[in-house]
């Protein structure tokens, strides 16, 4: 079901509610501006699923010499993840800013460790959703639907500057994600939601 609210911008498909700015606003990831610093900045880790946390835990073998030794410390401590002052599983961070997963190319640039390794080949572990998702945040609702909402966040503002010199909605830039997380029939009625509202505008 694709519903459309008169009052708010929100579009409804299946159980999940989608903010309408998720189709309007522009996004691209510049990781040569921006250095990775989502992985960085903050005062907790990445949003993870329960589910996540074995497949976080068996790649440690394929990742584990692209981790810092205070990363390898933590994990170590207190293993991959934690729960934040939120009550939130999350990834473990170091010195209370990096994931744990984080690792740097020689440019200085942050990148996640398992999702490089994923692409090499040396696990079939992929970095949790939420990261892959981000920026859009997933939320779970007392309803029991499912909550998408555009988190803007200060250092993005080279990826926003980059998806509008490209006009690339968000939900088109997240396309892959969003198929991972909630399947390609359901991206499909996306589309056509996208389409509608931009319509009705």
């Amino acid at each position: 079901m694709v519903k459309r609210d008169d009052y708010l911008p929100i579009i409804q498909i299946g159980d999940v509610l989608v903010s309408a700015d998720i189709f309007t606003e522009c996004f691209c990831c510049d990781l040569d501006k921006c250095k990775g610093m989502c992985c960085v900045e903050g005062t907790s880790g990445a949003p993870v699923k329960i589910e996540e946390v074995v497949d976080l835990e068996d790649s440690l073998d394929a990742v584990w010499q692209d981790l810092s030794a205070g990363a390898q410390s933590v994990i170590d401590r207190q293993g991959v993840v934690y729960t934040d002052s939120d009550h939130d599983l999350v990834t473990s961070i170091v010195n209370g800013k990096d994931c744990v997963f984080t690792c740097y190319d020689d440019n200085g640039c942050c990148l996640c460790a398992i999702e490089k390794a994923c692409r090499t080949g040396k696990t079939r572990c992929q970095k949790p959703i939420s990261c892959a998702l981000y920026p859009i945040r997933e939320s779970r609702l007392s309803s029991g639907l499912t909550a998408l909402n555009y988190n803007r966040w200060d250092v993005c503002r080279d990826a926003i500057e980059k998806g509008q010199e490209l006009n690339l909605p968000l939900y088109q830039f997240l396309k892959a994600p969003l198929i991972r997380r909630f399947g390609a029939e359901w991206y499909k009625a996306l589309e056509a939601a996208a389409s509608y509202f931009k319509s009705q505008a």
